[in-house]
């Protein structure tokens, strides 16, 4: 069984030696999340009565012998015990595979077995290792909340110090702490020491957070294909300040207009979206957001478009004079389907 990390703590909520499972596995890109969600399952444990608790770090020499060895051997008075592997990188290699399937199919009794492992990637999540795992216990994804999922995530976690806030409010506190799941959690926490328990205003939460998100070029990937220009504005200042790559980030925009002119130029000729998408190599889940901007923008703004990136590129190369950050913002302004925004004119003397 797998579920988010935001169900785990309502699966142990009240749960007995019996009714805890007896394989817990936890993934994800976000470490805040891993990490609560383990000691949420220790804690679990521990009440429980799984008092005992081994501790296994797999790297450099480890030998996976001890890890098995440690599910056969149980203390003199029979105790219960926690069995917690710790495998950051997610690649138990041949070595640690055999074992791990081991673990899922014949779990040892009388222990609880944790398994943390970090990010792991859609090749790791089809191996017959993991595959194991998630089909014999409780698999816990631990991905940080998309930007457009977040303030309900501050919500939530302004609920745990009840506390609460409006939308507007609560739309703020996810703008200035995407991708830095960490940091916000920090701000959530000042906000509890700073105000009493009840509903935060708008500006006592503008006074009280800082701006800590972080952002990288995916970040703005999404936006642009979503033609959000506020958001596109904000990432590249963010960008821009942080001294990102200008020749990725341009490579970043020159393929997904280059791509999203090609799939266009095939539905003309009659294809379905999905047809050029595939025949352009976008399958799956990935097509979503080129689906959107293919609806959302005429075939004759992407070539226009192809024009406008080949030129910015051209400019990153030192061939071409202009700014070509506030390019970059134009070609996602044009992709959004919007107007393209008027040159500033000099302030009257």
């Amino acid at each position: 069984m797998q579920i988010a990390a935001d169900q785990l703590e309502r699966q142990l909520k009240g749960a007995d030696a019996q009714s805890l499972s007896p394989l817990y596995v936890l993934h994800g890109d976000e470490p805040l999340l891993l990490v609560e969600a383990g000691d949420a399952i220790r804690a679990a444990a521990r009440a429980a009565g799984f008092l005992e608790r081994e501790i296994h770090v797999v790297g450099h020499g480890f030998k996976w012998a001890d890890v098995l060895a440690s599910a056969d051997n149980f203390s003199l008075f029979g105790g219960q015990k926690l069995i917690d592997i710790r495998l950051p990188n997610a690649k138990p290699g041949r070595e640690g595979s055999e074992p791990l399937v081991q673990l899922a199919t014949q779990p040892p009794e009388n222990a609880i077995t944790l398994i943390s492992l970090g990010e792991a990637d859609w090749q790791t999540q089809k191996t017959a290792w993991f595959t194991a795992l998630k089909e014999a216990g409780v698999t816990v994804e631990c991905n940080a909340p998309p930007l457009s999922q977040l303030p309900v995530w501050v919500a939530a976690r302004l609920r745990r110090q009840q506390q609460s806030a409006q939308s507007e409010a609560l739309q703020f506190i996810a703008e200035h702490v995407e991708g830095n799941l960490l940091a916000a959690h920090q701000e959530i926490q000042k906000l509890g020491l700073l105000y009493p328990a009840g509903e935060l205003s708008l500006e006592q939460v503008r006074e009280a957070v800082l701006n800590v998100a972080r952002y990288d070029i995916e970040d703005f990937r999404e936006a642009f294909l979503q033609g959000d220009v506020a958001r596109c504005t904000r990432l590249l200042d963010a960008l821009k300040a942080e001294g990102a790559p200008l020749p990725l980030l341009m490579w970043t925009c020159s393929s997904d207009v280059r791509l999203l002119a090609q799939a266009s130029a095939a539905r003309e000729r009659g294809m379905s979206a999905d047809e050029a998408l595939k025949a352009a190599r976008v399958f799956g889940a990935r097509q979503a957001p080129y689906r959107n901007a293919l609806e959302r923008v005429p075939a004759s703004v992407f070539r226009v478009g192809l024009q406008h990136a080949a030129r910015i590129d051209r400019m990153v190369k030192g061939l071409v004079q202009g700014d070509v950050w506030d390019e970059v913002l134009q070609l996602a302004i044009r992709l959004s389907g919007r107007r393209k925004a008027a040159p500033r004119r000099p302030a009257q003397a």
